[in-house]
């Protein structure tokens, strides 16, 4: 009888802990998969900024520091308080179109910005990688993901803070590759996350 109750006394103690223990790590950041297809806006795109759209040479993942995580809050919300939210179609009269924004545009346009600020500002491309999302609506959107040895962060126009990727309200599809700024790979673990987060 003492064994037995030592036995469920242990396995108690286990549960309680197993309960408690964080989760996983490998949440903290997106698992990718297989190439997959391009965006037509992000593919046109590249017809015309070649120079940024090859391969990247230094992939390792990002080192920030507390300066680099005040440059990145300032280019997110400095982008998203300048530039006009306005569709495609109202700023260049046809749809989807993936351009620089001086004073309009849309989601895919201020994640082109806050990239391409963060890139002159030393940042590494294999570390801010455009990103497709679904809503909880079920409509597209574009962010950016910045990838860090601490995990996945997204600078979103819809939001004002940097948030860890699996603390926002989307379902991750594709993101450009880390390797090739002009391939895009799956996201394999975007909704599985994304049901965690929602609880």
């Amino acid at each position: 009888m003492r064994i037995k109750g030592f036995l469920v006394a242990m396995m108690a103690m286990f549960a309680m802990s197993t309960s408690a223990t964080p989760a996983s790590t490998n949440t903290l950041s997106m698992v990718v998969g297989a190439t997959t297809s391009q965006p037509i806006g992000h593919y046109e795109f590249c017809q015309s900024h070649r120079e940024e759209c090859g391969p990247n040479r230094n992939v390792a993942v990002m080192e920030m520091t507390d300066a680099k995580w005040a440059l990145v809050r300032s280019v997110n919300a400095s982008v998203n308080t300048t530039i006009i939210p306005m569709t495609d179609m109202e700023v260049y009269g046809k749809e989807e179109v993936w351009a620089y924004p001086t004073t309009a545009g849309d989601c895919e346009d201020y994640a082109l910005l806050k990239r391409r600020i963060l890139i002159q500002r030393g940042f590494s491309a294999a570390n801010l990688l455009m990103t497709v999302v679904r809503k909880p609506d079920g409509e597209g959107h574009a962010i950016l993901t910045l990838r860090t040895t601490k995990g996945d962060f997204v600078l979103d126009n819809l939001a004002s803070t940097v948030k860890p990727w699996f603390d926002t309200p989307y379902s991750f599809i594709k993101r450009q590759s880390s390797a090739n700024a002009g391939r895009w790979v799956t996201i394999e673990n975007g909704r599985d996350v994304l049901v965690g987060a929602l609880k």
